[in-house]
This record gives structure tokens, sequence and C-alpha cells, in this order.
């Protein structure tokens, strides 16, 4: 009896140390901010576990013949563990001034994140699930509910340079399409710590009608630890996508929002340059 409560002991303390070394590797709070924009391809990380993250732009673009603006691309993103956050894409206001065009607010879509990282800094993978909820117009988003699931991916080539991508299943069973997959790839360079520059590749391959293809190119600048603003510009390669696209963001975080109160420590914004 003895002998099975020593190894119930010992196996429970490696269970606690692996679940405290994956902690470890996962995003820390004194990790600058990740942001899952101004690509179109998400961050591999997920943010620290008790942080809020709200990542916010406004885009104009041509689709169709169709001159649209849309904003504000909200998405919330809180860490509920470590390697583990929920997000939500909030909904999304699309207008078109013109040509025709459809106009309204696009879906909220609610989703999990788990960091998976077999390499920590060098490799790093995540894993998403999600679905868009039909509470915008169908003009806009589609009909009915539609589960997604993504895999982003980054890759450390040294000296700046990362390689990102990720893979993107949209199931549609309300749709004519059904089911949609989408792939990228990014080719990213970082400036003296704060700024970066990207160019990527993405490529829409619906079920039912002619894959589309872009390119899009921006960059950001963290103006602290905690806040981020960025642009991109993407350039149709076919006439299933669209012609251009044009857009500027911003993006803040919110440390220590689910951490215990009770020792008089509020959550650190970081608005203010270190």
């Amino acid at each position: 009896m003895r002998a099975l409560q020593l190894a119930a002991l010992v196996a429970t303390s490696l269970i606690g140390f692996e679940s405290f070394a994956a902690a470890a590797e996962c995003t820390q709070p004194d990790t600058p901010i990740e942001t899952d924009r101004p690509d179109v391809t998400n961050s591999s990380i997920v943010v620290p576990f008790g942080s809020f993250q709200s990542e916010n732009g406004v885009d104009t673009s041509r689709d169709h013949g169709a001159d649209m603006l849309s904003g504000t691309n909200s998405r919330w993103r809180l860490g509920i563990a470590p390697c583990l956050e929920v997000l939500v894409d909030l909904p999304n206001y699309v207008t078109t001034f013109h040509n025709a065009g459809p106009s309204g607010f696009g879906d909220v879509a609610p989703a999990l994140k788990w960091q998976i990282s077999p390499l920590p800094g060098k490799f790093d993978l995540s894993v998403t699930v999600g679905a868009a909820l039909p509470t915008g117009a169908t003009g806009i988003s589609g009909p009915g509910v539609q589960p997604y699931i993504q895999i982003p991916w980054s890759i450390e080539l040294g000296g700046g340079w990362d390689i990102h991508g990720m893979e993107t299943n949209f199931f549609m069973p309300s749709s004519d399409a059904k089911f949609t997959y989408q792939s990228t790839l990014v080719l990213e360079k970082e400036f003296m710590e704060r700024s970066f520059l990207f160019v990527e590749y993405v490529g829409d391959f619906p079920a039912d009608r002619r894959s589309g293809q872009l390119i899009n190119s921006g960059g950001g600048y963290r103006i602290d630890d905690h806040q981020q603003i960025d642009f991109h510009v993407g350039v149709g390669l076919d006439r299933n996508a669209p012609a251009y696209i044009f857009g500027v963001g911003y993006s803040f975080r919110l440390d220590g929002v689910l951490r215990d109160h009770s020792s008089g420590s509020a959550p650190r914004s970081g608005f203010a340059a270190r």
C-alpha cells in the first residue's frame, strides 16, 4: 500500500512539474505585446495568463468594383490559464460608399486558443477552435453558424527574421460553399526591437468556386511593451480576391486582469513608455 501511495505521489509530482515547465515556456507578462494583426496570419503564441488584449483597426478595400470601409475589426483576447486563451471577434461594421455592395454588421465569433510550442521561441505552434455565430447581416458574413479551426505557426530564422504561416478550415453548413480552406505564409523582419515589416501570401480555396490569391504587406511599431500601432496594404492577384485593401490599427494589453486583487495590485496598462 505504501508503495502505491509513493508511486501516486511521484506521478503527481511529475505531472505538476511538467505543467509548471509548460507554463514557463508560454507567454509571460514581461513579454512585449504580440498581436494577430495586421497580417491575416495570427500569432502562434497566446497572451499571458491573466492578461487582456484588445486589437482594433479600420480597413478600406475594393471588392468586385465596390469600395468599402470596415471597422473596428476588434478582437478581444484573455489569458485564462498558462498556454490557454479565450478570444472573441466583435461584430465588425462594413459600409459600401461607392457602387453597389453589402452593408451591415458581421458576426460575433468566440474561440479558444491553445499554445503547444514544440520548441518555444524557435518553433511555436497553436491550435484555435471557434465559430462565427449568426448575429450579423447575411450579406456580410453568410448564413448560419460557421465553425472553424486554425493552426498558426512560426519559425525563428535568426538575425531578426521569422517565417510564419497559418492553415484554416472554415465550415459553412448553411451555405452553398460548405467548406473553405485558407493557407497563409509570411516573411517578417524585426528592426530595432520595436518595429517590424512583413510580406504575406494569402490563398482562399472555397469548395464551390475558384480560389482567390492576395499579397499583403505592412508593418508595425510597439510604442512600449503594451501598445502597438500598425498598417497593411494588400493587392489581389486574381478577380476573386479584393483589388486592394489598406488598413491601420491600434492594439493594447492590460496585465494582471485575472490576478488576485486582494494584494492591492492593479492591472498594468503600460501606457507610459519604459
